[in-house]
Parts: C-alpha cells; sequence; structure tokens
C-alpha cells in the first residue's frame, strides 16, 4: 500500500491534489460532552457566568474548521462553502451531542474540517463550564459520513 503522505525516500509531504478534479464535497462529525445534569441545565438556561455557552461553542467550531489547515499540518487550504454547527441536548443522558456539517467544491475532503469543529465545539463548552464541574468528559468525536471525491461516500451514522 502506497502512503501518500511520504516521499519516495520515505519523508513526510503535503499531497499534490492539483490534477484532482473539482467536486461536491460534504463531510459530518460527530462528538459530546457529558456532565452532571446541573451543570446541563445552567448551560441550557444560560445561567454560567461565561454568557451564551451554546451560541459560542457554535462560533468557535466554525471558526476551527476554518482554521483546520493551520492546525493539522498536511491538511490543505479550503475554500468551505458552508459550515453547519448543531447541538443536540440529551437531558436523559445529561450530555450534548454535537453535529458539524462541512461542504466545499474542490479538490479534497472536508473530513478533517468537520472533525475539527466538533471537537473545538466541544472544548469551547467545556472551557466555559469548568467554572462549575471539572468532571465534565468530551467522548465519542467521530466522522458519522462524507461524500464526493474520488472514494465515493462512506456513511457511517445517519
Amino acid at each position: 500500500m502506497e502512503l501518500s503522505h511520504l516521499d519516495a525516500e520515505g519523508r513526510l509531504r503535503m499531497v499534490d491534489v492539483g490534477d484532482k478534479p473539482d467536486t461536491e464535497r460534504v463531510a459530518a462529525a460527530r462528538g459530546e460532552i457529558r456532565m452532571r445534569p446541573e451543570t446541563l441545565r445552567l448551560i441550557v438556561e444560560n445561567g454560567l457566568p461565561k454568557g451564551d455557552v451554546l451560541t459560542t461553542a457554535q462560533v468557535a467550531g466554525i471558526l476551527a474548521a476554518k482554521q483546520t489547515p493551520h492546525l493539522i499540518p498536511l491538511c490543505h487550504p479550503l475554500l468551505l462553502t458552508k459550515i453547519d454547527v448543531d447541538f443536540e441536548v440529551d437531558e436523559a443522558a445529561a450530555r450534548i451531542i454535537i453535529t458539524a456539517t462541512v461542504r466545499t467544491h474542490g479538490k479534497t475532503g472536508v473530513e478533517m474540517e468537520a472533525l475539527t469543529a466538533v471537537s473545538v465545539a466541544a472544548l469551547t463548552i467545556y472551557d466555559m463550564a469548568k467554572a462549575v464541574e471539572k468532571t465534565m468528559r468530551i467522548t465519542d468525536i467521530r466522522l458519522v459520513s462524507k461524500h464526493g471525491g474520488k472514494s465515493g461516500d462512506v456513511v457511517l451514522e445517519t
């Protein structure tokens, strides 16, 4: 198997995508942050001293997706055409499920951008709520789907 991020001498390199066609590409990632029920209630009711946690985390996730090539060394800078960061509050399990969907029309996929958006949104929630709970757990960050490109569609979850 040829490793695309290594040259013939085994040195690290950025993959040349110049000859690849531009296609519509979409990726979705998901993760969650678990906490005590009382912490979740404070987040939902905007009762934390740092302000509106979910809006701040949404903006942080969007900004993170845009900054992915500055954070992950071999990611290509991409013109992202859409970034959504959504939250599902699961009171029964005392968790917030974070889903990021990223879209582009280009030569390479946006999986890393979606995963980065979820990760930074979760970290932002942690940062804003850590004053009331330091035992929150960020878990299960994963790719759930990708569409477009040479490797085609991958749907791991709906």
